[in-house]
């Protein structure tokens, strides 16, 4: 037997997305996490540890990125990832 039409009431639902981390900001968390010489700098120095990059290669960042790195200071890794992570929720 075939179960009759039932009515089903629609329910929207919103969804807020999370903010996109960048590949360029993923690699320099990797680079720091795997590498304390340049986790160090990058504390220190950002400006100059965003310049050199890792092991040669640049990081492919946004101005913006840059410039929020640049402009934060921390005192570790966990801490830079944190006002990063909460700036960026901010802005979107």
């Amino acid at each position: 037997m075939i179960a009759p039409l039932t009515y089903q009431n629609k329910l929207s639902i919103n969804l807020v997305s999370k903010p996109k981390i960048s590949s360029g900001l993923s690699r320099v968390f990797s680079a720091a996490v795997v590498n304390r010489q340049f986790c160090d700098m990058l504390l220190e120095d950002p400006y100059v540890a965003l310049k050199k990059g890792y092991l040669g290669e640049k990081f492919s960042l946004s101005r913006e990125e840059e410039d929020l790195i640049v402009s934060i200071r921390a005192n570790s890794l966990a801490d830079l990832a944190k006002q990063v992570n909460r700036s960026l929720s901010n802005s979107y």
